[in-house]
């Protein structure tokens, strides 16, 4: 029998009702959208277009505020790296983030670093929480941009996205906030109009891998100055050139739209789980990181102190498919930058698992669970 899958912020298995409308536009409607000239095309565009609808709804914003990318990890850099000339032209040359970002915003900002650019990084608390007063106080009129995530993909721990957009209500600063664990999950934050930029990955809500979405929302009647990455093509509005993955988008505008309406039913159920496992595990005494109520009900990040977190993930693989940090940076395992970032040392971080479930996962032995580990002390 299979290990239970436990990995879903690295990647979340395809919803049924997702995966009929993809094989629906590979199969039947495979139509180019920039097709003019005959229906194949029209009925492409269409279903473009609603699935634009489908996407903004979640966040309340309008159809031609959302381009569809390759993931989230696309939408950060267009978010970040877009807005470069405007910085140069402007002399606005500041930036803020954080140290719990993952490495799609850290890298892009690390890379305008190079160009001149000066970035503050601000600390988070030992629940992984950004300080909020960090930001009031790094905040400039020559900063460009603010980007912080939503809910971090190791912890699971939501930013206080309600605090930050009071305190940045009259800047000119552009907010950009990482979503791909959030996105269709932690519904009403991002529905504030204040946040800018929104960066959408599709295989974090039951869509394929390989596409993605950044809402930009308009300021008024003003469009947010970004720039592409790559040329070749006027699709997306000019900002991101090349034939649009129809079925891909199609499929992430339906994952988006039952995200929508299974919400409450989703949270329960991820909910029951995490409440199983705290209560399997307590009597292990884990060192759990996040305060659990300030963290989405999909995610749990702990470590059983003494046993590092490769050899766990060894002895459970007959039992459960867990990780110990960012998939996307797991071909070279480090300590979690996540992790020390909370105050946390090497060794600690080294002790660190994530374990990640949602509406699909199947119920799990979480006592059984418990006992190996158990026995690994």
């Amino acid at each position: 029998m299979s290990p239970v899958y436990l990995d879903c912020n690295a990647t979340t298995p395809l919803d049924p009702a997702v995966r009929d409308v993809l094989f629906h536009f590979l199969t039947e409607e495979y139509g180019n959208e920039g097709s003019r000239t005959h229906e194949y095309g029209s009925r492409a565009k269409q279903a473009v277009q609603k699935a634009r609808d489908q996407v903004a709804a979640v966040v309340r914003a309008k159809r031609d505020e959302v381009i569809f990318t390759s993931g989230a990890t696309e939408s950060n850099n267009l978010a970040i790296l877009g807005l470069a000339a405007h910085g140069i032209d402007t002399g606005n040359r500041h930036l803020i983030s954080t140290r719990i970002e993952h490495k799609a915003v850290i890298e892009p900002l690390e890379a305008l670093e190079k160009q001149g650019f000066e970035v503050t990084w601000l600390a988070s608390d030992e629940q992984g929480r950004v300080r909020v007063e960090e930001l009031e106080k790094a905040l400039r009129p020559d900063t460009l941009l603010v980007s912080i995530m939503a809910a971090n993909n190791e912890t699971g721990v939501r930013q206080p996205l309600e605090k930050i957009c009071g305190i940045m209500d009259g800047h000119e600063a552009y907010l950009h906030t990482d979503a791909a664990q959030a996105f269709g999950k932690d519904i009403e934050p991002l529905r504030n109009t204040r946040i800018d930029l929104i960066s959408v990955s599709g295989h974090k809500i039951y869509a394929p891998k390989g596409v993605g979405a950044l809402v930009i929302r308009r300021r008024g009647y003003e469009r947010i100055p970004l720039k592409p990455l790559v040329h070749g093509g006027g699709q997306e509005r000019g900002l991101r050139p090349g034939t649009l993955p129809v079925a891909l988008v199609a499929a992430l505008g339906m994952a988006a739209e039952i995200a929508v309406k299974e919400n409450e039913k989703r949270v329960k159920h991820c909910r029951k789980l995490k409440e199983a496992a705290l209560k399997a595990f307590a009597p292990l005494s884990p060192r759990i990181h996040g305060r659990q109520e300030e963290t989405m009900d999909h995610v749990l990040n702990l470590a059983f102190p003494g046993i590092d977190s490769e050899a766990l993930i060894v002895a459970l693989k007959d039992l459960v498919a867990i990780s110990n940090g960012s998939a996307c940076t797991s071909s070279s395992y480090t300590p979690s930058h996540v992790i020390k970032a909370m105050g946390f040392s090497d060794d600690e971080a080294n002790e660190a698992i994530r374990l990640s479930w949602c509406h699909l996962t199947p119920e799990v032995d979480w006592i059984d669970l418990a006992e190996r580990i158990k026995y690994l002390r």
